[in-house]
């Protein structure tokens, strides 16, 4: 048991409002911050890796750059490629639950976690999942945790499914309009093709292939459109999975970041603002200020939701307001893990 755990443990115990924090990258993320700050990097490294079974565990506290670094040495990597937007831990991370550009054909980060052990509003130290997906049997806590954003307890260790980097990639650019991209990227999706990531963004359609040599450029060959350059498509991929490229850059100066989930062959939306299309159609960025109301109504109506990514009035609340049966779930999980609201209150929901 390690020092650090102990002094995370007698915080805790004094059941007053904390706020988790590993790196602080993500604290645009979700409601407004409450409680005194917990800083978990003291309780970082990673404790085991085994590049043969695929499965990394670490500490909370381990900066994301240095997992993703040691996989490297061994040709792997997460394959969800979760945002780091500066100095993330894996702990964040997973709180967090966000994903990158490959999030639509790779899974998302939930779908790579093993296994966590967490420590819960009473202390307890939990265990969840393991370290292979066999273990997996039954209701799975352990990727309940990630995206509930440190509201139902402190992330101690997380164990994560790894995969090898591709042996091939290539980058391909289109012209055309929103309507003609997404039903190229729902049509492609549907074939025998190494897609990895697409961007649709200013009339302009950028597709990533990943895979074997021989898939990637029989794919090139296939598809046509202009190949990029493989420096130039990296820092491309980067900037759009660090949110650094221009259609992000700055929380405030364009107005509110809005993120919609949608069904991928939803029809482009009327919407008053410049977009950004991810993840074959799915996902789809709105920079400006609308009204939260319409907005999200819009979203209702073609089968997702929306969110407040980053910046304008939280008030009416970041995320889109659940059914009373689901915010029942929601509220009785809090209770079962946080009963004393310690953990991140009302960073989830005003009601958590």
């Amino acid at each position: 048991m390690s020092d650090g755990v102990e002094q995370f443990r007698s915080r805790i115990l004094e059941r007053k409002p904390l706020r988790l924090r590993g790196g602080g990258s993500k604290d645009f993320y979700g409601g407004p911050l409450q409680g005194d700050m917990l800083d978990t990097r003291s309780h970082s490294g990673i404790v085991g890796y085994e590049p043969s079974e695929l499965v990394l565990t670490a500490r909370c506290g381990t900066p994301l750059a240095e997992i993703e670094s040691a996989l490297a040495e061994r040709r792997q990597g997460i394959a969800c490629e979760p945002p780091h937007f500066g100095a993330a831990t894996i702990g964040g991370a997973v709180a967090a639950g966000l994903s990158g550009p490959r999030r639509a054909t790779a899974g998302s980060l939930r779908d790579f976690v093993l296994g966590v052990t967490l420590m819960d509003g009473e202390g307890r130290e939990l265990i969840f999942g393991g370290q292979v997906m066999k273990n997996v049997a039954g209701f799975d806590v352990s990727r309940l945790i990630a995206g509930s954003l440190g509201t139902l307890g402190l992330i101690l260790d997380v164990s994560l499914k790894v995969l090898p980097l591709p042996v091939a990639e290539a980058t391909l650019r289109f012209e055309m309009p929103q309507d003609q991209a997404l039903d190229a990227m729902n049509r492609w999706a549907g074939q025998p093709v190494p897609l990895a990531a697409t961007c649709w963004q200013g009339e302009v359609l950028t597709l990533r292939l990943c895979g074997a040599q021989a898939a990637v450029m029989a794919a090139c060959k296939n598809l046509g459109g202009e190949r990029i350059a493989e420096s130039e498509a990296a820092d491309f991929w980067t900037a759009l999975r660090e949110q650094t490229a221009q259609f992000f850059a700055g929380p405030d100066t364009h107005g509110p970041l809005w993120r919609l989930s949608l069904p991928s062959v939803t029809p482009p939306l009327d919407l008053p603002a410049p977009q950004l299309i991810e993840w074959g159609g799915a996902q789809r960025w709105l920079r400006g200020a609308v009204d939260a109301a319409q907005l999200r109504e819009a979203a209702a109506i073609a089968g997702g939701h929306a969110t407040l990514f980053r910046g304008g009035d939280k008030a009416g609340g970041v995320f889109s307001p659940l059914p009373p049966g689901l915010m029942e779930v929601h509220r009785r999980l809090k209770q079962s893990f946080d009963p004393y609201g310690v953990f991140n209150p009302g960073r989830l929901y005003p009601e958590l």
